[in-house]
């Protein structure tokens, strides 16, 4: 995985990510997310594989974008297409992957914490704040 930043589509992972939910027809788009965030979550306690934690992390970026206090996702790495008003039911199912990529056993956690690790986790937990608090 290419990561140039720690922001949630500062790797290629995400951008690539990005074209599936361009790709997507607008209708679809939600379930995309939705589908990242199960990947996660179905996980348990077994081990995270970081693509999947990525791409849950790039969808909760999105959703939180159009909650109260949201911040925008503009990056040019970001979908091209704009997104329908997403269902408020996708707010929690993030909040819980967000909160599973934070815990062992997470090969994305792994990997932070051989680096910047508290300005990454910081990141996560602040889009957690905004989904949590929508």
């Amino acid at each position: 995985m290419g990561t140039w930043d720690i922001g949630p589509f500062d790797n290629d992972t995400a951008a690539d990510f990005s074209y599936r939910v361009d790709e997507a027809p607008e209708e679809r788009r939600a379930e995309v997310l939705r589908a990242a965030f199960r990947e996660v979550t179905g996980t348990g306690g077994e081990y995270l594989d970081a693509d999947f934690a990525v791409e849950a992390i790039a969808s909760a970026a999105l959703v939180a974008a159009q909650c109260p206090g949201g911040t925008p996702v503009t990056t040019s790495y970001a979908p091209k297409k704009p997104l329908p008003a997403l269902p408020a039911d996708l707010r929690p199912t993030a909040v819980e992957a967000l909160d599973r990529i934070l815990v062992e056993p997470s090969e994305l956690l792994e990997l932070w914490e051989e680096s910047d690790g508290e300005e990454w986790k910081a990141g996560v937990r602040k889009l957690r704040t905004v989904l949590a608090g929508a």
